[in-house]
């Protein structure tokens, strides 16, 4: 057969590389050696239920406290494995078949099966349903039906992550957001947005409080872990909040849409109190400007909006109020009877009683209900703790995704939040 001259040229080309390799063979064997290496460092697979259905956000942990984890449809793979790692899968409320495997030669498919766990309590499956949600970008949406991405949502879901000690989950929100800190918080006005979409991108409005419910989260993870892996996420956090900071104590909220600075808000400012760590003049300066602008003598409690005598008060002052400052009084707490209802849950139907936004009383607010079952136990009340969250479990309802899933919408049925402002129309149809 005869060769083409560009054929004869390349092949030529080879033959050149491979006797120049010859001649050095310790380093081509170096080479052959690292390439074989290399070789072992891939592999793939999925993880599936019993039934063939695949498990997304399975944590797959290796290395020195190295993690990845499975996508929508359920598929991994791993690039930088070394010969003789372990391989450890686990998702809460599964235990999978292999648990463990090492890691041993490339293009092995490797299929982990998870058993779900029989008899999931309430707890269980409202956790399942947040876990089963968080997107490959480890944001989690607001609701079901939403592409809405809160930074308010995926902070809490940080803390909750934390507090059932799995770090992995955790680690992925906060990868997020440091991934962001050059290109958000520190940039021009600063702050990460409150609001995006579910590819974590088109974000709009930077608030105060959202931010630092995250610094919030950030903080407890490096208490728990007892690392410092965010260290520079919250110095920059930190940094961001104390220039919030007047000249009269209060916090400016951040910027809308418009570029309009949103004014000093109670419920950010006490959040901002907490978030940031010790107390200095930051904190006595706060303090100075509620007890001159936000605080009623008379009742002892927080004021949300006093320019407004209908909506002098809000529900979250309270509980957040009580938890958050020292020596808060716990009259505050009984106070807050002043917001408290029965309504007609929409989707289960079931009569509840719990608490509104305001004193306008025309919706059950579960957030602020669950707020006042904290705060309860924190005071030593804990059957009053319980009987809000029996409350609450009357308006549980199923995830789109799994009869495993439960969770609770923004609000009892259709009305108004804090103020006169109107709901979303699902705000009570969808956990």
């Amino acid at each position: 057969m005869r060769l083409s001259s560009s054929k004869s040229t390349t092949i030529l080309r080879l033959w050149i590389v491979l006797l120049t390799l010859g001649a050095c063979q310790d380093k081509a064997f170096v080479m052959e050696e690292e390439m074989q290496h290399l070789k072992n460092n891939f592999m793939y697979g999925k993880a599936i239920d019993v039934d063939g259905n695949p498990l997304s956000n399975v944590s797959l942990a290796y290395g020195d406290g190295q993690y990845a984890f499975t996508d929508s449809d359920g598929y991994w793979h791993i690039d930088n494995l070394k010969k003789g790692d372990l391989l450890v899968v686990s998702k809460p409320n599964y235990h999978f078949v292999p648990k463990t495997i090492e890691v041993h030669s490339k293009d092995v498919e490797t299929v982990f099966i998870g058993h779900s766990h029989s008899h999931l309590s309430k707890d269980d499956k409202v956790f399942q349903w947040v876990n089963d949600r968080q997107l490959d970008n480890g944001l989690i949406t607001s609701n079901d039906t939403s592409d809405l991405v809160s930074l308010y949502d995926n902070a809490l879901l940080a803390i909750a992550y934390v507090s059932k000690k799995e770090w992995a989950y955790a680690e992925r929100i906060f990868d997020f957001f440091e991934s962001k800190r050059s290109l958000e918080l520190e940039k021009g006005d600063g702050g990460f947005f409150q609001f995006r979409n579910r590819e974590g991108e088109n974000g709009r409005r930077t608030w105060l409080g959202d931010n630092a419910w995250l610094l919030i989260a950030i903080r407890q993870y490096h208490e728990a872990t007892q690392n410092q892996k965010y260290a520079q996420l919250q110095q920059s956090l930190e940094r961001w909040i104390r220039n919030q900071q007047d000249s009269d104590g209060g916090l400016w909220g951040g910027l809308n849409e418009n570029g309009q600075q949103i004014h000093k808000v109670t419920e950010g400012i006490i959040t901002a109190f907490l978030a940031i760590e010790g107390y200095d003049t930051f904190h006595k300066d706060i303090l100075r400007y509620l007890r001159a602008h936000r605080w009623d003598s008379h009742k002892r409690t927080l004021i949300a909006w006093p320019e407004n005598p209908k909506y002098t008060y809000a529900l979250d002052l309270h509980p957040l109020g009580h938890g958050i400052l020292e020596a808060y009084p716990v009259t505050a707490l009984e106070l807050a009877e002043m917001y408290r209802c029965t309504k007609i849950a929409t989707v289960t139907g079931n009569e509840m009683t719990g608490y509104c936004f305001d004193e306008d009383k025309d919706v059950i607010w579960l957030e602020g209900t669950a707020q006042m079952a904290v705060a309860y136990k924190k005071s030593g009340y804990p059957a009053k703790s319980e009987h809000r969250i029996q409350e609450m479990e009357k308006a549980l309802i199923e995830g789109a995704m799994s009869t495993n899933h439960l969770g609770l919408p923004y609000a009892s049925n259709p009305g108004t939040s804090y103020g006169p402002s109107t709901l979303w129309e699902e705000a009570d149809l969808v956990p």
